[in-house]
């Protein structure tokens, strides 16, 4: 290599005391790229966001030195595509044995022996063991942490999320995922040329941390782990299966988290965080309340809608508003705030504290605290309803599925935010293509008399199937319950991940309609039951967290 740059790397499995011993420099490619335009001119569009994250970095910033393990099947792609198009001045990929017995060490040996051999020839220059010792010796010191943590596992995080979750967490956080807490066997004492690849190839597959593609444990869950986040690539199907199988084995709260290695969708992303942090640490009251009021309020800003709640001293709901959100987010909550007060016969004045929600709950500037629509939604639907232990909420951009104990508790939940399959907004295009009202839609579907089959719940796929079946004279009520069918069928598959079960609540805007509340009972074999409040459930909770920080203020007093 004529070249000064480093080798560059993504993988804990990287060779990297090999390469220093070679004289070579290194650095891991911490890929999060806002597109992906290089990368798709020159990849299959359906290569997972982290390989077309990596192929933009290396193409964007003329990388030419790198070298990947073939850990999974994208880095595989990655050095095919690159191979293919030229221009690298080195690069190589390493197979890598997913077993750590005897068979596929000698097999790593012998790959990094070959991989010496290449590099000397690369380089000129003859491997310096006491340097690649060194290097080895510092990959071993890595500090373990005997405090409460959250632990972050999974697929490739990168700094980004690591810096997300670490913000968004009172506790500290180690990263255990693929790029992350690289901690090697120390070297054994007395080692020469000949006996380092033997040693080293061990010490790389039987790392303490392994990564989940590995077909083997590691020394098991750190005791003074207090939650756990498992991380994966959207669309990617393997992290899903290890997360599954490994989640029987967790003996603390565990969330699944979805990321593209971008920034897009942190909306969502910091909803799940906040959500999975207030259910395994209590929420820190706020400095004691002084009470010149009689009245608490909760907002909940949604994609859709904004809500509002106005509550008593007694619980009791005095106002409350459900509006269009419009275009943004504080000017929408504070119409709906405004409604509520009016409806009311109050004024901004006599409410005592006002707690925010939903996805505008840290931008709409009104609220004195704002909590997750996770909680907000479980503690409405534990008021309304107190012998619920599953909540199903059909909101205009996403669908929860949380599960509560006795007391009204998160213990589990899930949401679908992939696309906007089987929310509000799905429902919503689907009537306009129908040319009916959300009122009419949920009255005509009841009336079916034949089963359609909607086969896709891509929105635009589906809007296409439904102007079809239109032009083919099917009856429109028929079209509708199919189009319910596959809401329910889509919801309940989100219930059954979370193992939920009865007696079930419904909240958010699709509660009113009935086709799909009728469809759902169906696919769960049980009755579900929806509120009169279904739509403001989210708000009527975070008005219920207002009411107890003033309940916390006056014991101060």
């Amino acid at each position: 290599m004529k070249t000064n740059e480093p080798i560059y790397t993504i993988c804990k499995y990287s060779p990297l005391e090999l390469l220093s011993g070679s004289g070579l420099k290194t650095e891991r490619l911490d890929p999060n790229r806002a597109s992906f335009s290089c990368a798709e001119s020159c990849g299959h569009p359906n290569l997972c966001g982290y390989g077309k994250a990596v192929l933009e970095e290396v193409l964007t910033r003329n990388i030419r030195c790198l070298l990947l393990v073939d850990c999974c099947d994208v880095c595989r792609r990655i050095y095919d595509i690159l191979l293919n198009r030229g221009g690298m001045e080195y690069l190589y990929l390493l197979p890598l044995p997913h077993k750590n017995g005897p068979g596929e060490i000698t097999r790593m040996e012998r790959e990094l022996r070959r991989l010496n051999s290449e590099l000397r020839q690369a380089t000129d220059r003859e491997f310096d063991l006491p340097l690649a010792l060194d290097a080895w010796r510092g990959a071993c010191q890595t500090e373990v942490l005997s405090t409460p943590h959250i632990l972050l596992t999974g697929a490739h995080g990168g700094s980004s999320l690591l810096h997300t979750v670490l913000a968004r967490s009172s506790l500290p956080v180690v990263d255990e995922t693929c790029t992350g807490n690289r901690r090697l066997l120390p070297p054994p004492e007395l080692l020469d040329k000949g006996t380092f690849f033997r040693a080293y190839a061990q010490a790389l597959l039987c790392q303490e941390k392994p990564c989940m593609r590995m077909q083997f444990h590691g020394e098991g869950q750190n005791p003074n782990a207090v939650g756990v986040i498992c991380h994966t690539m959207k669309f990617c199907d393997y992290y899903g299966f290890r997360y599954a199988a490994t989640k029987k084995e967790m003996k603390v709260p565990s969330l699944k988290i979805e990321t593209d290695a971008t920034p897009q969708s942190s909306g969502q992303l910091y909803t799940r965080l906040d959500a999975f942090f207030e259910t395994i640490q209590p929420r820190q009251k706020t400095e004691a309340v002084k009470v010149v009021a009689n009245y608490v309020a909760g907002v909940d800003s949604g994609s859709a809608s904004t809500d509002a709640v106005i509550l008593d001293r007694e619980k009791h709901i005095v106002g409350s508003a459900v509006l269009p959100t419009g275009a943004g987010a504080a000017a929408g909550a504070q119409r709906a705030l405004d409604e509520a007060l009016q409806q009311a016969g109050l004024n901004l004045d006599d409410l005592a504290v006002v707690v925010t929600t939903g996805y505008g709950r840290k931008t709409v500037g009104t609220g004195n605290t704002s909590v997750t629509e996770i909680t907000c939604h479980a503690k409405g639907a534990h008021h309304l309803y107190p012998q619920a232990r599953t909540v199903i909420d059909i909101g205009g951009q996403d669908s929860k599925v949380i599960c509560l104990d006795g007391n009204g508790n998160v213990t589990n939940f899930v949401m679908n935010d992939k696309c906007a399959a089987g929310t509000g907004r799905f429902l919503e295009n689907m009537a306009r293509t129908l040319q009916l009202s959300l009122s009419e839609m949920s009255e005509l579907g009841l009336r079916w008399k034949k089963d359609v089959t909607i086969s896709s719940m891509c929105t635009v796929f589906a809007e296409s199937e439904v102007v079809s079946l239109v032009a083919a004279n099917t009856e429109t009520a028929d079209i509708i319950h199919g189009l319910n069918q596959a809401v329910a069928n889509k919801t309940a598959s989100l219930v059954r991940r979370v193992h939920g079960e009865a007696p079930y609540i419904m909240s958010g805007g699709v509660a009113k309609n009935h086709g799909v509340v009728k469809s759902l009972e169906e696919a769960l074999n049980a009755e579900i039951y929806v509120p009169q409040q279904a739509q403001i459930c989210g708000a009527l909770g975070a008005a219920l967290i207002a009411w107890e920080e003033i309940q916390y203020g006056e014991s101060e007093r």
